[in-house]
């Protein structure tokens, strides 16, 4: 796991500078640096040891053949695979060690950029220069574990793992994008590829973008970033190939794929651990974890004393049925608010999922023990565990305003955001599956000069896109996988487990597993109000139900309390009136109104407050703010 960015363009590449934009890299790869220049290409690399620990994984790589040089954040699970692919097929270079990053530039080498990435199982984000054909890829795995954001600036393409580090370059400051923060307000977070600059965007997930030096030294970007591989497609083939087999069948078939991406991602060559919230997907992978393993795995988990937001029993009763090495930590209040005003730094642009506190928590944990964990996102996306989804789905065969009895049998009494957006009349369209994602979807008027329209318009492109992949849920659970999950979900655990150089594996997201989850009809993945039904059905195999089937509880803090109490003078201070209107990017009444509500207690606006404090703490203490 690592930290990588770079310089391509007519210039020749300053190594100063690079090794500035891999400084604030540190965090990403602390073991190692390096760096490589060569006319008008330039790569900088921070390494975090984690295959291959020796020298000769060192990076920037170049390819036996020296025509390739190669920058690499990840981890491909399957590269000892590969390796003996290569032999098979009479590729087999003199190894000089044991990285992946080394096996990936001899697959380049046989097979092509985009060749190595077909047969590559993993997670990444990687530049290659070909010094034949002076081209530059760069490229992102399937799902977007992995993150890579890129700039042309001054003739030349800028990247890197964060924006941060191309702050570094001379001249580049880039400006904010007001369309950005809305979408920020609104869900929490900046849907890819806009970031909160104008002039950086994210590379999506599953996409590369090639990069061509002209004679003159010229950079041409061809054309914008394609897919080389496609959710949605993968989907779509799918369900045109559905699974054959009855409910048994099905559990065995999900079970084995799950021990399959465990299996090669428990390969590493330093100590290693999972998180285990005592949820579902989490508790899934450490018993398949300690199922195959010799020894007691390292399990970790967060707790908090305030009632409603603790899960530690429960973790801490399936790590004792399993017979896991588990370390617990309960934290006071003040331990996690304290972790507050440091996350703009943390996380480097404005994000505004809260679950981002308890994740660096646990990060902190287990990078005490352990340098990779293991973690269970992506059970939801991808086996319909989300209740918006049964929210969206009555919506739909409700065109009509919901009762008080059909709302308390949905669970939306209580929650007037999510109850709002279900109880409306008609069908459920783009509008109403752009409400139940919105933080506020009253966002757009929150920040001056934005309509709102150009917003409406991408969300309602990318539901589009989903067109023709079966029911609600399902159309929702791929908007999820290309959008939320990618965007937030694993932006955050990125963040987080990156700042104190933990690396985190996802292995829900093996695209061989998602592919299976496709084919995969509904009744298997939702029985009336019981989501994730066939993943239930495999973790019962290894624990009794008593010890997970409980209510969905989250991962989440009670911010909304924090800020009427001990973060108010911390809030206070950001949303001050007249910094306000010195600012001037939001509408300083509104906000002044909406806060005053909240810490009198006449509403709860948590969810509306938290991205405003996310982008007001960064432009005023982040590392990438705008500069004056």
């Amino acid at each position: 796991m690592c930290g990588i960015a770079g310089i391509l363009g007519p210039r020749a590449a300053d190594v100063g500078t690079l090794q500035r934009m891999a400084g604030c890299l540190e965090h990403r790869g602390p073991d190692a640096e390096g760096a490589y220049a060569q006319g008008p290409v330039g790569f900088s690399h921070r390494r975090l040891a984690v295959v291959g620990l020796g020298e000769a994984g060192a990076q920037p790589m170049a390819s036996r053949s020296g025509r390739f040089i190669a920058t690499f954040n990840g981890e491909i699970y399957n590269h000892l695979e590969l390796r003996a692919r290569l032999g098979l097929e009479a590729a087999t270079p003199d190894w000089r060690g044991g990285s992946d990053t080394e096996t990936l530039l001899a697959g380049v080498e046989a097979w092509g950029v985009r060749g190595l990435l077909e047969r590559a199982v993993g997670m990444f984000a990687l530049a290659v220069w070909d010094h034949e054909a002076r081209v530059l890829v760069l490229a992102r795995d399937r799902m977007g574990e992995k993150p890579l954001y890129w700039a042309l600036h001054r003739g030349h393409l800028l990247f890197a793992s964060q924006p941060s580090a191309l702050h570094e370059v001379e001249g580049f400051s880039p400006s904010i994008d007001r369309e950005a923060l809305a979408d920020l307000l609104r869900y929490g977070h900046v849907p890819s590829p806009r970031t909160i600059h104008r002039e950086i965007e994210v590379l999506p997930p599953g996409t590369l973008l090639e990069v061509a030096l002209g004679p003159g030294d010229e950079v041409t970007v061809r054309p914008a970033p394609i897919a080389w591989w496609s959710l949605l497609d993968t989907a779509a083939a799918a369900l045109a190939d559905p699974f054959v087999g009855d409910t048994n069948d099905a559990v065995d078939a999900v079970e084995s794929a799950i021990t399959t991406a465990v299996s090669g991602q428990m390969l590493a060559d330093v100590p290693l651990g999972a998180f285990l919230s005592g949820g579902i997907d989490s508790s899934l992978v450490v018993a398949t974890m300690q199922r195959i393993s010799d020894r007691p795995v390292r399990t970790f988990t967060i707790g908090f004393a305030e009632a409603g937001f603790d899960e530690s029993v429960h973790a801490r009763r399936i790590a004792d049925h399993l017979g896991t090495d588990h370390t617990e930590l309960i934290l006071s209040p003040a331990e996690a608010q304290a972790i507050v005003p440091q996350l703009s730094r943390i996380y480097d642009e404005p994000f505004a999922d809260a679950s981002q506190i308890p994740t660096l928590l646990v990060s902190r944990l287990a990078r005490q023990h352990v340098t990779v964990a293991l973690s269970g996102d992506g059970g939801d996306e991808l086996f319909g565990g989300y209740g918006r989804y049964a929210q969206a789905e009555l919506r739909a065969r409700t065109p009509r305003v919901l009762g008080r009895a059909a709302a308390a049998a949905y669970g939306l009494l209580g929650q007037p955001r999510k109850r709002s957006a279900a109880m409306t009349v008609g069908r459920a369209g783009p509008d109403v599956i752009r409400r139940l994602l919105s933080a506020n979807p009253l966002a757009e008027p929150m920040v001056l000069g934005v309509d709102g329209s150009s917003g409406n318009a991408r969300f309602t492109a990318r539901w589009d896109a989903t067109a023709g992949l079966g029911g609600i849920t399902e159309r929702f659970m791929a908007l999820d996988s290309i959008g939320y999950l990618p965007d937030d979900i694993l932006h955050k655990v990125d963040r987080a487990a990156m700042a104190v150089s933990l690396e985190t594996r996802v292995p829900l997201l093996d695209h061989r597993l998602v592919r299976l989850a496709w084919t995969l009809p509904h009744h298997m993945k939702v029985r009336g109000r019981t989501t994730k039904w066939v993943l239930r059905e495999a973790l019962a195999r290894a624990l009794p139900r008593d010890l997970f089937e409980r209510p969905k509880m989250g991962f989440g803090v009670p911010i909304g309390t924090w800020l009427r109490g001990p973060l108010r003078g911390w809030a206070d201070e950001l949303l001050a009136p007249d910094l306000l209107r010195t600012d001037g990017w939001l509408d300083g009444p509104k906000v002044t109104r909406l806060w005053g509500d909240h810490v009198r207690g006449r509403q709860d606006a948590t969810y509306e407050l938290w991205p405003i404090l996310m982008f007001q703490a960064w432009l005023h203490d982040g590392p990438g703010r705008p500069r004056p």
